[in-house]
């Protein structure tokens, strides 16, 4: 018999094949159906085949895939603009993923001290917990050791205070600081929401010493938190901005936004893609856009939040040996368990329910946005029966 697996042995994956999906519901190849409140990791925010970015794929797929960014892309400019209006952007870089939005940022604010005669300023201060990405860069960005174990020498320029400690990013402050980077929730660091306050205090510490803020949104942007940004609810604005998972809604596209000061390093060959922007990409980004960015989507985010919240409010004070803690904001949620995540994860898989497990034993729920009522109570059911098998388990 031959064994032999021809891809690399870098994923633990669930024993769960998909045919198909359809909006919150997964299907295996056997015809089980799955409620998926992981959402492909907060990517298919939309669901699954949302019938308008299917519509937009397949027209665009019609016409043209791919030409570089040698020439002119309308999708792009479209999609920047709009983008550029919604936020406090000026400028857009596309690219493929959330770490190459992530390397664009750092690139971007090295280059704005390059440009001014300052190149020894480079380093950027991130937080404990961070997760930034799989590149070389990126793994030193987000400091943590599993993923640093094994690939050598650290990349340098990246100074780690621990989590959204102001006190100490100030003191980590030095002549050599291009920027400070952060998550205004930690997805993968466990769901670990920072303070409005503490994200004002952090753009009053970069405008005190002319430093750049960067906000990484990859996961907790594009209306996960009922807000388009995140950093919105806090009334601040970065000056660059890394966005990636669900603006494709399950296509592949990252972008760097920035405003037109912090971009203004960025010029012809300091930078490029041959993928990133293409014309399928855009396509699908602007389809994604056309439904978040119409009246009401983002209000009922919010109103559905709040029925996911109160139920899993619900959960802990019904089985506080399972689960002690509700974290997040808005379909970005997460819950503490007593036990370990891992086995909650696959008590909620036997339930035929997908969610995410996290850093700090955290479990990461992440519906798509156009979950129903009647869905969220679905995901909530799931929950408590898992729990309440758990508990049982537990006690004996």
């Amino acid at each position: 018999m031959n064994t032999h697996m021809p891809l690399f042995d870098t994923y633990k994956r669930a024993p769960l094949t998909v045919e198909r999906g359809e909006g919150v519901w997964l299907h295996d190849v056997a015809g089980a159906a799955y409620l998926d409140f992981g959402s492909g990791i907060a990517v298919n925010a939309l669901g699954h085949a949302h019938p308008h970015l299917v519509e937009a794929l397949t027209e665009q797929a019609k016409k043209l895939w791919h030409t570089s960014n040698l020439y002119e892309i309308p999708g792009q400019t479209r999609l920047a603009d709009r983008l550029c209006e919604a936020t406090f952007a000026d400028r857009v870089f596309f690219a493929n993923s959330g770490a190459e939005a992530i390397e664009c940022a750092i690139k971007t604010a090295r280059r704005y001290f390059h440009v001014r005669g300052e190149p020894g300023r480079v380093d950027i201060i991130t937080f404990e917990g961070a997760f930034h990405g799989r590149t070389l860069a990126t793994i030193a960005a987000g400091g943590q050791a599993k993923y640093l174990e094994g690939f050598g020498p650290k990349a340098p320029g990246f100074v780690q205070v621990p989590f959204a400690d102001i006190e100490a990013a100030r003191a980590a402050v030095t002549e050599t600081t291009a920027a400070i980077l952060i998550e205004p929730i930690q997805g993968e660091g466990g769901i670990r929401v920072v303070s409005e306050q503490t994200l004002r205090e952090l753009r009053a510490l970069c405008d005190e010493h002319g430093l750049l803020l960067i906000f990484d949104e990859i996961q907790c942007g594009m209306g996960r938190t009922g807000r388009l940004f995140a950093h919105e609810h806090a009334g601040v604005t970065p000056d660059i901005m890394a966005s990636a998972k669900a603006l494709g809604g399950g296509f592949p596209v990252g972008a760097c936004l920035a405003t037109e000061d912090a971009a203004s390093g960025m010029v012809p060959g300091v930078h490029g893609t041959t993928y990133g922007g293409n014309p399928l990409a855009m396509a699908v980004g602007n389809a994604v856009l056309d439904v978040m960015l119409a009246d009401g989507f983002l209000e009922t985010v919010e109103r559905r939040a709040l029925r996911l919240k109160q139920g899993l409010h619900g959960l802990v004070d019904q089985f506080p040996d399972v689960f002690t803690e509700v974290r997040g904001t808005g379909l970005m949620a997460g819950l503490q368990c007593a036990l370990p995540n891992t086995q909650v994860v696959a008590a909620l898989f036997d339930g035929h329910m997908l969610v995410v497990p996290a850093g700090d034993n955290v479990i990461r729920i992440l519906p798509p946005l156009i979950a129903t009522d009647a869905e969220i109570a679905e995901g909530i059911s799931r929950l408590e029966a898992a729990a309440r098998g758990l508990s049982a388990s537990h006690a004996a």
